[in-house]
């Protein structure tokens, strides 16, 4: 069986960024998803795409391709007031390096990084912390077959990535998905 629309996937990847590794799926713990259905990356889809089980994969993606550019307007001061619950700033989870989950004026979900806490703001950063970059894929295709309705459901409730986490977008987590996940 070959990748195509609709057949649930699972595979293996190193995602390299410049010699850093940042985030790998093993056999033990595959990125798997339904494939065709805006779960992955359009350029993602489009590498592993006709491939085969046991079929190794290599490529980069551009930014472009990917994540997009790094938007310096997408780095915001928010004011710290807005972050207190019951009048309460929590300084251990609005800290630096935190990322949290966010909605815009516009009720879009969007998850932001914690760059700094100052006395009266917290600066936000909310392009993806793969924005700007290039990526390198390698990995190996380990399974693929007609999903069941069992697997639909459980990748409906994670947020539709297949990475078990707890904090992906429900697009699939292109926004989302970050350290950790997979």
């Amino acid at each position: 069986m070959k990748i195509s629309d609709e057949k649930m996937v699972s595979l293996t990847y190193d995602l390299m960024v410049e010699e850093e590794l940042m985030e790998r799926a093993t056999k033990e713990h595959p990125l798997t998803f339904v494939f065709g259905m805006g779960m992955m990356l359009e350029a993602f889809e489009k590498n592993v795409e006709g491939l085969k089980t046991n079929d190794k994969f290599s490529f980069t993606l551009t930014p472009e391709e990917a994540y997009g550019e790094y938007i310096e307007e997408n780095v915001v001061e928010l004011p710290k007031k807005i972050f207190e619950i019951d009048g309460v700033f929590d300084e251990e989870k609005i800290s630096e390096g935190q990322t949290l989950p966010m909605m815009d004026a516009s009720g879009h979900r969007m998850m932001g990084s914690v760059l700094e806490v100052k006395p009266d703001v917290v600066i936000m950063d909310f392009n993806h912390p793969l924005a700007g970059e290039i990526l390198h894929f390698k990995g190996e295709v380990i399974d693929i077959h007609e999903p069941t309705a069992e697997e639909i459901a459980r990748l409906s409730d994670d947020g539709g990535c297949g990475c078990d986490c707890d904090h992906c977008d429900s697009d699939g987590g292109s926004d989302g998905c970050g350290e950790g996940c997979c």
